[in-house]
């Protein structure tokens, strides 16, 4: 009904503008800002593979291009691998905090130290900016502050709904390179998902031929929401070859 009710108010697409995620490729989205955004709403649009920013919601629509595939982990199957297991022993340290997102001058360094060792311009570490991922959802978001000597080390930012958690954004302190601390936030939701009985983690889009987006298929099993609105598991000996069989 949501997909019928989106697609027949013929909402006109945005762009073309160049892919942040693939080179040499245009990109397209459709963008909503439906209201008011009760419980479980957003879930069932990220079913239509739609993400959040902000107040708004949108679906990358790219003609040729269809890689930005949603991934979702089953949260009760998953079993962390010996990488992972790994990266927790070496967090058994921090802190951890969920909290109400809201920005300080401590966050603001942190973001702004962490996209100066990214160096990829595409974000620009200013206020505004930070305002945009945590302060204007219309939907819960969280923040989760990781603590180590009660430095902050890292924060996560993740939306809340009744029957999921969805990933949103995480940054950290690039010294610390050896806790994969990107890594650790996605296994501490996930681990918060199990506490609060929600039966999926959504890690937003998955892009078969992104370097820097192939780290969301190491969460097994995890399963990619297809063209004709299936969800399928990615292989799991073969990550590269795409999905193996639908659930």
């Amino acid at each position: 009904m949501l997909s019928r009710a989106i697609e027949s108010q013929d909402v006109p697409l945005d762009g073309p503008f160049p892919c942040p995620y693939l080179a040499d490729r245009l990109a397209r989205h459709l963008t909503i800002v439906p209201a008011p955004v009760f419980p479980g709403v957003y879930h069932a649009l990220m079913d239509l593979n739609f993400r959040r920013l902000g107040s708004i919601f949108y679906r990358a629509q790219c003609g040729a291009c269809d890689q930005c595939r949603m991934l979702r982990v089953p949260v009760a199957e998953f079993e962390p691998s010996r990488a992972q297991r790994r990266c927790l022993a070496r967090n058994a340290d921090p802190d951890v905090a969920l909290v109400t997102p809201a920005r300080n001058a401590e966050k603001l360094a942190l973001y702004r130290h962490y996209l100066e060792a990214r160096h990829d311009g595409q974000m620009d570490g200013s206020p505004g900016e930070m305002h945009t991922l945590t302060s204007t959802s219309s939907v819960e978001t969280c923040e989760i502050e990781y603590r180590a000597g009660g430095r902050l080390v890292a924060v996560g930012i993740a939306d809340l709904e009744p029957e999921a958690m969805s990933a949103v954004y995480c940054y950290f302190d690039p010294g610390e390179a050896r806790r994969s601390l990107g890594v650790f936030n996605v296994l501490w939701m996930i681990g918060e998902c199990r506490r609060r009985g929600l039966p999926w983690l959504y890690l937003g889009y998955w892009i078969r031929d992104c370097p820097k987006m192939s780290y969301k298929s190491d969460y097994r099993p995890c399963e990619m929401l297809v063209a004709d609105g299936r969800w399928t598991r990615l292989d799991r000996a073969r990550p590269d070859r795409g999905p193996s069989s639908p659930v």
